[in-house]
């Protein structure tokens, strides 16, 4: 499976000609395959957000952790979330993610859920469990994901996604 990149024009050497449009696309089999100035988007711990729509048919807006393996997003969220049923019902997400230092330095993925595995698979839980520890320590450094809500019995569930389209624009 393969998707396109299209590679936003910027202006970090002055104005030119259709600035701001779409100027090359390309295919890519993965994530990885990315140029390194916008995969640093995704391996470093930059904060997404997450575009999905909700139930009022408006797109809802929330930051998360990003995660991928290869060509699939991984989206680790705590099932009592709205995210969740949304997801469910519309399995389509967009993530953006923006450098910290420069904001005119993004990258946009566009995903499909091709695949939900809930922590409480008696075979796949374990890996919900290990991915969230893993997202868990590229944001905070701890080794054991500790914000589990104490107030009830938190459950996770992992989204893997197909990523359908990137945009990139921008130079850090």
């Amino acid at each position: 499976m393969s998707f396109t990149v299209a590679k936003f024009k910027d202006v970090p050497e002055g104005t030119q000609a259709g600035q701001f449009t779409v100027g090359d696309r390309e295919h890519a089999r993965s994530l990885s395959d990315l140029d390194p100035i916008y995969r640093q988007l995704i391996d470093e711990p930059v904060t997404a957000t997450i575009a999905v729509m909700g139930s009022t048919g408006r797109p809802n807006l929330t930051p998360v952790w990003f995660d991928y393996e290869d060509d699939t997003i991984l989206l680790n969220l705590a099932t009592h979330r709205k995210k969740v049923d949304w997801l469910r019902a519309n399995p389509q997400a967009t993530f953006l993610l923006m450098n910290p230092q420069n904001a005119y330095h993004w990258l946009s993925i566009k995903g499909t859920v091709t695949r939900e595995v809930s922590e409480d698979d008696p075979v796949e839980g374990p890996r919900v469990a290990a991915q969230l520890n893993r997202i868990f320590k590229k944001y905070t450094g701890g080794d054991v994901y500790a914000l589990r809500d104490p107030s009830f019995e938190e459950r996770r569930v992992l989204f893997e996604m197909s990523v359908d389209s990137v945009a990139t624009f921008g130079r850090p």
